[in-house]
């Protein structure tokens, strides 16, 4: 085995990072006299500056691929068609994945027989329509940016888009300006995303060291609950989706898209995972470019089945029976109906699973209070809801690429390339513009 670990395949230096911080965590949660005070000073740093240095490329990535897609999209197939398979295909796999959160939560009982929890404050305000809205069409593009509304800035990108396809010849040249500056950020993320073992030994290490094991004993049923209901949607919800609607084998999906899957769990961040789930739509799941550049970061502002759909529905049953509220039918029809819908008040909003988990609370009446019991273990299970939000935001753009004849499926079944080689740069993620001709002789 070659020894010069530099060398090895990218997702092997993952691994190999995974483990040691792993590691190193549990020594310093067993060593130190404060394992959390240890992580905070030594560890959560250099993770922060790695997850940041991804979000502070991605929102202008994600502008710059909205823009240019709106515009090939009309080459590909009718805008409306493809934007309403993809949205309906949203509210089905979040539908199926609220199913699913319900009725394990329903088995297990994960609220049932425990002791008084210790509450941690937290501040939770019920999501309006009205912020939907503000999220939806923001006063101020720059300040939404700034704030990270990446809702807000996907909604601008596809007017800005549109308008250029409406004014003819000089928007296609301010196109051509917005096509190299998403080549320009393309390249940026993927200096960024080598860093990626680097920052995955941080990132799971501070986890590692600041809960124990002991920490998870009281909330080990609701724990379970989740992990196993996303191991559900993961391995048998999708899968049957793609083997029946998308007539794709389901084994050589997860193998392709594994890379994002395994960076969404150690960044627990959609919108970090999206440079790397945008390059594995493109580049091992066969979907087109031009729809892949649109789907994706919608699908990375809107579609949460893991912190939107599973957690809200496990969680809502569960602060149900520990406080000993009462639930009927309609009870857990308007569970799943907030938990569907409300995944849109999601986007663009810091702690996109808190604000699911108020909006379905409010919705059924039960006590916020009760939130602050979920609290201390809310980086544990983030980590299994940010892997299934990307694997569903994967899934559906492979079900609508089929059935629109954008899936090519050389690609998909063939040996899945290796992300961080440069070839793909310039010639899977986007088609080259053909230079101008030349004038021809007086």
């Amino acid at each position: 085995m070659n020894l010069r670990v530099w060398k090895w395949q990218f997702w092997q230096q993952i691994v190999l990072s995974l483990v040691l911080g792993v590691a190193v965590g549990a020594l310093i949660h067993n060593l130190s006299d404060n394992g959390k005070a240890t992580a905070e000073d030594w560890l959560d740093p250099f993770g922060d500056v790695y997850i940041s240095l991804l979000k502070i490329v991605v929102v202008p990535l994600v502008f710059a691929a909205i823009v240019v897609s709106v515009g090939r999209l009309r080459n590909v197939g009718s805008v409306a068609r493809l934007t309403g398979k993809t949205l309906g295909w949203f509210v089905v796999t979040s539908a199926i994945a609220t199913a699913i959160g319900l009725a394990v939560a329903l088995i297990i009982k994960p609220g049932k027989g425990l002791g008084k929890l210790a509450n941690e404050t937290t501040e939770t305000e019920p999501v309006t329509w009205t912020q939907v809205l503000h999220n939806l069409f923001p006063s101020n593009i720059i300040k939404a940016m700034g704030d990270g509304n990446v809702l807000g800035v996907v909604t601008f990108a596809v007017l800005f888009g549109a308008a250029l396809v409406a004014i003819g010849e000089r928007g296609e040249r301010i196109t051509g300006i917005i096509d190299d500056l998403y080549l320009v950020m393309q390249k940026a993320v993927w200096w960024v995303v080598r860093l990626t073992p680097i920052g995955s030994f941080f990132l799971i290490g501070s986890v590692v060291a600041t809960y124990g094991p002991s920490s998870l004993e009281p909330l080990a049923k609701f724990t379970g609950a989740i992990y196993l209901a996303v191991a559900i949607m993961l391995l048998l919800g999708y899968p049957i989706l793609l083997q029946v609607f998308g007539r794709v084998n389901p084994l050589k999906f997860l193998r392709n898209s594994w890379p994002a899957i395994e960076f969404a769990f150690v960044s627990s961040s959609s919108i970090a995972t999206l440079p790397i789930a945008q390059r594995v739509s493109i580049e091992r799941n066969g979907v087109q470019p031009e729809y892949a550049n649109f789907a994706q970061p919608l699908g990375a502002t809107i579609k949460f089945d893991g912190c939107g759909a599973i957690y809200p529905a496990v969680a809502a049953i569960f602060v149900a029976q520990y406080t000993g509220v009462s639930l009927g039918i309609a009870d857990y029809a308007l569970i799943a109906l907030a938990a569907v819908i409300g995944q849109l008040g999601t986007g663009g909003t810091p702690g996109p699973a808190l604000v699911a988990l108020t909006l379905t609370l409010t919705t059924v009446g039960l006590p916020l209070q009760a939130v602050g019991y979920l609290i201390a273990i809310d980086k544990v299970i983030d980590m299994a809801r940010t892997a299934l939000n990307v694997t569903g935001q994967l899934t559906v753009p492979v079900l609508v690429a089929k059935s629109e004849g954008l899936l090519d499926e050389d690609i998909f079944n063939s040996k899945p390339v290796e992300l961080t080689s440069t070839e793909a740069d310039e010639t899977r993620d986007r088609p080259r513009r053909e230079p101008p001709p030349e004038p021809a002789p007086a």
